[in-house]
């Protein structure tokens, strides 16, 4: 059998009617034929929306079809014990031109007790935001069933939701149960579990061409929401050069930035996990045993687990993500 190597994948793309054309002009990802692309999943081991191998002899291949014949070659002992049949990890970047629903995900408890696989907690590094871009995470005060009920009911719910103002570089942790929504101007990678479960609490009264609204899903969203308030909704992080920061440590995923202006040995051995590296600005080399592989910013690149040792040469400069099973 051939050995398994760093594996790029095609992107699928996503039109949203919120979507705008940072993923185009931002990222460089210019061959969308969407108007108003929202999305692009980079990364996907979602049904139906399995992202393609785009490079070396594995090309044309399905994420799950390599993880089903690799197994923890591919994702490592941990993760193949726990998603023998799925890659557990979603990476999407997305673009907002007009405010995204007010949503919350399940947890996964939720999800196994309504049999939809496993729940979605997930994470925003933000790429890009317009002047005076917002977000909403959670809370802004104490509140039970019955008064968040209230204000859906009297179309004031944001007056009770916690309101960030957003900008480039800033970390957004959003665990299943968490509500939240994306405001206008902001382009962010998103990580997340595999999951395509969203609940719509709320859709800003839009209507569509022929007058419709989009499904709204109160009840089911009732159970999935998480109403306590944490002592902050932004994740704070050192910002340092040339070394491994991280970001987000949960059980479904760990996320550390590097900000590279030299090239650096990365030793893997301790991690029993496949790595992704997502560019989120500049480009790099990612050289290994076998060979090496180039990326550029708005591109993954998927490292088998059994790849122990890499060195990462920016050109001249790159900012990556790194993201692997905890």
């Amino acid at each position: 059998m051939n050995l398994l190597y760093p594996l790029k994948f095609t992107p699928i793309f996503k039109d949203k009617v919120w979507g705008g054309d940072k993923i185009r002009t931002e990222l460089g990802l210019d061959f969308s034929p969407l108007p108003n692309c929202g999305e692009v999943w980079v990364l996907s081991g979602v049904e139906g929306f399995q992202t393609v191998v785009s490079n070396g002899f594995l090309e044309g291949n399905e994420l799950n079809d390599l993880v089903e014949i690799y197994m923890d070659d591919l994702v490592g002992e941990k993760a193949f014990e726990q998603f023998p049949e799925k890659f557990p990890i979603l990476v999407k970047f997305i673009d907002s031109h007009d405010w995204l629903s007010i949503q919350v995900h399940p947890d996964d408890a939720l999800a196994a007790k309504r049999k939809i696989g496993n729940g979605k907690t997930e994470m925003w590094y933000i790429l890009d935001a317009d002047k005076k871009a917002e977000l909403i995470s959670g809370f802004n005060q104490s509140v039970n069933q019955k008064i968040y009920l209230d204000y859906l009911e009297q179309k004031r719910l944001k007056e009770i939701l916690n309101v960030e103002s957003v900008h480039a570089g800033d970390v957004f942790f959003m665990p299943a149960g968490r509500v939240h929504a994306l405001g206008p101007g902001v382009l962010l990678a998103e990580i997340q579990q595999t999951s395509d479960t969203t609940y719509r609490i709320y859709d800003w009264d839009r209507t569509d061409g022929e007058g419709k609204s989009r499904e709204l899903h109160t009840d089911l969203a009732l159970e999935a929401i998480d109403f306590t308030i944490p002592d902050n909704y932004r994740t704070t992080y050192a910002k340092l050069k040339n070394q491994t920061v991280n970001l987000v440590e949960s059980t479904a995923f760990t996320t550390n930035i590097l900000e590279l202006d030299h090239g650096i040995k990365k030793d893997l051995e301790y991690i029993d996990s496949f790595i992704i590296y997502l560019c989120t600005s500049g480009s790099c080399s990612i050289q290994f045993l076998q060979g090496m592989e180039e990326l550029k910013k708005g591109e993954v690149i998927l490292i088998p687990a059994t790849i122990d040792h890499l060195f990462i040469l920016p050109k001249p400069k790159t900012k990556l993500l790194e993201i692997y099973y905890p």
